[in-house]
Order: structure tokens, then C-alpha cells, then sequence
């Protein structure tokens, strides 16, 4: 027996195998102790888990080198055996490096982080993790309607960031403009609706624009753009039919749907109060001064009264 160990430590391939199995044992204890440090340390949820995803991959690597020195038999069989691997490895495998290097992009360049609600490769949704070569997204949209999840969960290849734009609803400034159109009839107090409108915005966005006028002008010292009135603005125009009044005001991208159910009841409320001074518009139609009409009963013609139909 001992003979036998002896030989086996003599034997280079088992001594290799053996060194390699003590190193990715001191890796994934080294990685697991480091881990364990960032949850103890790092209180930022965001940080915390970009921390864990680099030491991971960051040990992956490391183990990865290991595997190919004990292959190769030292650096200088490495570098002849990556060179020779190379090309055909970068043609075959073009779209995990791409989505490797998205990755890279997306994690140092900060375009967008888990939590983020994004849209991202035609996909839009909340982000609910970044992987190395697919970022993984909650869905919204396609057959429910307003801001709404669906239920699909969808993996995008992290490529995409160097191919199509990538909209980030909470990045720098984490609001976005939203509008209602209200149709008013002729007739009505357009001034006291002009007010009615603006009040019910104003009072209602009131939280996210006081949040707002201290988040823009960190935008407008980092980015190249003019300064932008972030309080509730009501617009009217006169069209064929109707007084229309626009209501643009500021909110969080993952209150819009509610925000609009709040106004448009709170805008029921009040408007009843008016007792008719105000008067929501619908597609009407008035048909004025119709052309006489004569009917011929039994040979005598019957002239009917010229009179407004409506």
C-alpha cells in the first residue's frame, strides 16, 4: 500500500489534479467568505448585489485559470493553447461575448440596475436580475392595459444594450409626464374649469413635485439640458366640437394608471358641485334647419312645417 502511494506521488498528472482540487476548494471559500462579509457590511440592496455578482464571477474566472494552467501545463502551454482557440472560440461564440460585454456595460456604465422599471430589446417591464449574459425582466403591457404586470417573465440578451435604445423610467430622474384630456362644452365656465383642473392636479401631485424640483437640478448639472417646470400646467384649445382642456402634470412611472383613476374621480366629484356651470362635452350631433318636406297622399300634396331636429 504505502508502495502504492508512493507511487501515486510520484505520478505528475495525480499531483496536478490534486494541487487543482485544493485550489478551487481555497477559491469557493475564499468567494463564500467574502460574500458572507458584503451581507454582513453592505446595507444597499443594489450594491450588495452587484458586489455578489462580481465576486462570483470574479471566482469563476480565477477557477477557470486554474483549470486551463493544469491542462496546459504552465502559462506558456496556456497562451499556445488560448491562441490557437481563439478565432474559432470568438466566431462561435460572438453572441455570448457580446452579451458578456453588455453585461460589463451594463453593470459599470450604470444603465440600469434590479428594480429599475426599464425598456429594454422591445420588452418593457421591471428589472428583476442581471446575469452575466441575460438580463431578466417582469413584463407589462401586450394584453393588459395601463402599467400592469402580465405575468411573463422574459430573459434578454444583454447584447442588446450595443444594438437598440434602452429606456430607463428610474434612473436620474425617476418621474415621468403624464397628460389627461378633458372635453368641456361650450358654454361653460371656462375659466372656473381652467382653475378646477389645475387645483385637482396641483393638490394631487403635490408629494412627487416637491421631490421633484429638488431632484432636477441634479439632471440639469449632469447632463446637457434646459430647466423644465415640473408643477401641474392645464392648456385649452377650441376645436369643432368642444373646449379641450390638457392637464400635464408630473408622477412616478409606476403610478400612472392610479393617478389617472384619482383624478378622473375626484373630477366627477367636483364638477357635480357646479350644478351645471361646467358640463363634460361628448360626440353630439345637431341637425339644423332640415329642408321642407312635402308628401303625396292619394293625389293631394301635404307641405310638412320646416322645424329643428335635434
Amino acid at each position: 500500500m504505502l508502495e502504492l502511494i508512493a507511487d501515486w506521488g510520484k505520478n505528475e498528472l495525480v499531483l496536478r489534479v490534486a494541487r487543482l482540487a485544493l485550489g478551487i476548494v481555497v477559491v469557493w471559500g475564499v468567494a463564500a467568505l467574502v460574500k458572507r462579509s458584503i451581507r454582513r457590511s453592505v446595507t444597499d440592496s443594489n450594491a450588495r448585489y452587484q458586489s455578489n455578482k462580481i465576486v462570483g464571477v470574479a471566482s469563476a474566472l480565477v477557477i477557470l485559470t486554474m483549470i486551463g494552467l493544469a491542462v496546459s501545463g504552465g502559462l506558456g502551454g496556456l497562451a499556445l493553447t488560448v491562441g490557437a482557440a481563439s478565432a474559432g472560440v470568438a466566431f462561435a461564440l460572438q453572441e455570448v461575448i457580446g452579451s458578456f460585454a453588455g453585461w460589463l456595460a451594463i453593470t459599470f456604465s450604470n444603465f440600469y440596475k434590479p428594480g429599475d422599471r426599464v425598456e429594454v430589446g422591445g420588452i418593457r417591464g421591471d428589472v428583476i436580475d442581471i446575469g452575466i449574459l441575460r438580463t431578466t425582466v417582469m413584463e407589462m403591457g401586450e394584453w393588459i392595459g395601463g402599467d400592469a404586470y402580465n405575468g411573463r417573465i422574459v430573459r434578454v440578451a444583454n447584447s442588446f444594450v450595443f444594438k437598440a435604445p434602452v429606456f430607463n423610467y428610474s434612473a436620474d430622474f425617476p418621474w415621468v409626464w403624464d397628460e389627461i384630456k378633458v372635453p368641456v362644452r361650450y358654454g361653460s365656465d371656462h375659466e372656473r374649469a381652467h382653475a378646477l383642473l389645475r387645483d385637482i392636479a396641483a393638490e394631487l401631485s403635490h408629494d412627487d413635485v416637491v421631490h421633484a424640483t429638488e431632484a432636477w437640478p441634479k439632471v440639469v448639472t449632469k447632463y446637457n439640458i434646459e430647466p423644465a417646470r415640473v408643477d401641474p400646467i392645464v392648456y385649452m384649445i377650441g376645436n369643432d366640437n368642444w373646449l379641450e382642456f390638457t392637464v400635464r402634470y408630473i408622477v412616478d412611472p409606476r403610478m400612472r394608471r392610479g393617478r389617472k383613476d384619482a383624478y378622473w374621480r375626484r373630477l366627477l366629484t367636483e364638477v357635480a358641485k357646479t350644478d351645471g356651470a361646467i358640463q363634460f362635452a361628448s360626440a353630439t350631433y345637431e341637425l339644423v334647419g332640415a329642408p321642407e318636406l312635402r308628401v303625396s297622399l292619394r293625389g293631394s300634396t301635404v307641405a310638412a312645417p320646416e322645424e329643428k331636429v335635434s
